[in-house]
């Protein structure tokens, strides 16, 4: 059991989530079992026996997540942190904070939201079936700080009310970021000619995603479609260890294996429908998503707060179409607004959500257009960031 809590830890710590040593993890089966022992295992005891939980994390998050997360926590009302992201919307609705993990009203918290925020301290979160649950959402409020954080900022320098201390902490949080990733064309070549190789190239692409950290593990999903079977990650799956996490789903959805497959199964397979592709990628790379939130509209929209639902303005970022969507196959949902406009484009992001691509051999193209579009997003943001501010 020790070395699953040594696995995720790893896991933590090299996708640039947390420090070394820095992340804690409680997993209970006969006894409560920790990747480490210490004085705060001791504070986090009392949630194991007051919620109905399996698994516990504790960590605070590296940089420039752990300086983002606490000026946000610093600079916010109520004491509450309110993402405008898609997934936050949601799946976590908000950012609860407390002042501590001593204080009654962390564990209060954590009965009506899977994490709270405690300022200086880190983030705790956790898992009523599985330890994944809990890194699931731990990188879901890392990502979601981020987000919001550097959006805010865009939108404080365009309304030219920047504070000197949001200065100072984006000029951290610039310092920290990763070099632009690069892409040289090197993932298994198609077209495919086994479910072996299918299996392969997808396990490949999904690592090589997450290690150029264009994305967290699980934050988005992966498909390939082989003799009218549309192979694809499955719900919750971390992309860079998909071997074993792969539902293969009949076109004509005569197998029911479809149902722990990614909730955006439906999307894949329209847009494989009416397209020519083979092979898909969809992942929430961060400034992809910061600038499909950017909109010259927003002072005349009637849409406010339903802008992830229901955009009612063509849009686009970089020449790349900005759609709206739910997940699902809801009027609103992402199978009814991204598959149409994928038949004239490579690449689509969806608002506050992430961004889809596709290839019509393997998975070359798609990442690659995956890579083109973020490092675009990326040098456009801070174009506007030095046009506005100097920065």
């Amino acid at each position: 059991m020790n070395d699953m809590l040594q696995f995720y830890e790893k896991k933590l710590v090299s996708g640039g989530l947390t420090p070394k040593d820095a992340p804690i993890l409680g997993f209970f089966d006969a006894d409560i079992i920790w990747n480490r022992k210490n004085s705060v295992t001791d504070e986090l005891l009392p949630f194991f026996e007051n919620l109905n939980i399996n698994s516990l994390l504790f960590s605070k998050p590296a940089e420039p997540y752990n300086s983002i997360i606490n000026y946000l926590a610093q600079n916010t009302q109520n004491g509450t942190i309110f993402p405008k992201d898609c997934e936050t919307k949601t799946f976590l609705h908000d950012l609860p904070i407390s002042s501590s993990l001593l204080n009654p009203q962390t564990l209060s918290l954590l009965k009506e939201r899977k994490s709270v925020i405690i300022p200086s301290s880190g983030i705790i979160t956790y898992g009523t079936v599985s330890m994944e649950q809990a890194i699931v959402t731990y990188s879901s409020v890392c990502f979601a700080c981020f987000v919001k954080f550097f959006s805010d900022f865009l939108s404080d320098a365009q309304n030219k009310r920047l504070t000197y201390e949001q200065k100072r902490v984006f000029k951290k949080a610039v310092s920290c970021l990763d070099i632009l990733p690069e892409f040289n064309n090197s993932l298994v070549k198609g077209p495919f000619e086994s479910e072996e190789i299918v299996i392969l190239a997808m396990d490949e692409a999904g690592r090589e995603v997450v290690e150029k950290r264009l994305v967290d593990s699980t934050f988005g999903n992966i498909s390939c479609c082989f003799n009218d079977v549309l192979y694809i990650s499955q719900t919750g799956s971390f992309l860079d260890n998909l071997k074993g996490f792969i539902d293969p789903c009949p076109l004509d959805k005569s197998s029911c294996a479809s149902i722990t497959a990614s909730s955006e199964l439906s999307t894949h397979m329209e847009i494989i429908r009416l397209t020519e592709s083979t092979a898909i990628l969809h992942g929430h790379p961060k400034f992809s998503v910061i600038l499909s939130m950017d909109c010259k509209y927003s002072d005349e929209c009637n849409s406010k707060d339903q802008c992830h639902r229901k955009c009612p303005y063509e849009r686009d970022v970089c020449g790349v179409p900005v759609v709206s969507g739910e997940v699902g196959t809801g009027v609103f949902g992402l199978v009814n607004t991204v598959p149409p406009v994928m038949k004239n484009h490579k690449g689509v992001i969806v608002y506050g959500h992430g961004l889809f691509t596709r290839g019509e051999k393997d998975f070359n193209q798609p990442f690659l257009d995956l890579v083109k579009i973020e490092n675009m997003c990326r040098i456009e943001y801070f174009n506007k960031i030095k046009q506005l501010t100097g920065l």
